[in-house]
């Protein structure tokens, strides 16, 4: 069974992104625009399609475009590399976690401070924001 050519619409099908990812990715070198044929569409190689399957991928590992973009420059054989992003994404992940749990705990003490006084004309949390 023959497969339908990779034109922008079918691929974006194929890699489940809009037709407008694809165009974001080529302004940004991500992904090559092939040569527009004198007669028809762009026709985009099956690289293509894995490329923005990669994208993909590493930005649901949290990575940005532009470590996607740094990813991809490094490609195989940088292991120890690669592995070094990775470590440093983990890292910040793990910060950005604890960041969370201490907003958390603020507006836990805030809300607690809001439940206490609830006779009171004032608002806690209102008073907090602004300062």
């Amino acid at each position: 069974m023959k497969t339908k050519p990779l034109t922008i619409g079918h691929l974006a099908k194929a890699a489940e992104v809009n037709v407008e990812t694809i165009r974001y990715y080529q302004r940004i070198n991500l992904i090559t625009e092939p040569v527009k044929p004198s007669q028809g569409y762009r026709v985009y190689p099956e690289e293509t399609l894995k490329r923005i399957q990669f994208i993909k991928r590493a930005q649901q590992l949290g990575f940005s475009l532009k470590e996607v973009e740094e990813l991809l420059q490094l490609g195989e054989g940088h292991c120890e590399d690669v592995r070094q992003l990775a470590e440093l994404k983990r890292d910040k992940i793990e910060q950005q976690i604890n960041d969370l749990k201490n907003l958390k705990r603020t507006l836990n003490e805030l809300i607690l401070c809001c439940k206490s006084n609830s006779a009171s004309s004032s608002c806690a949390i209102v008073e907090v924001l602004s300062k």
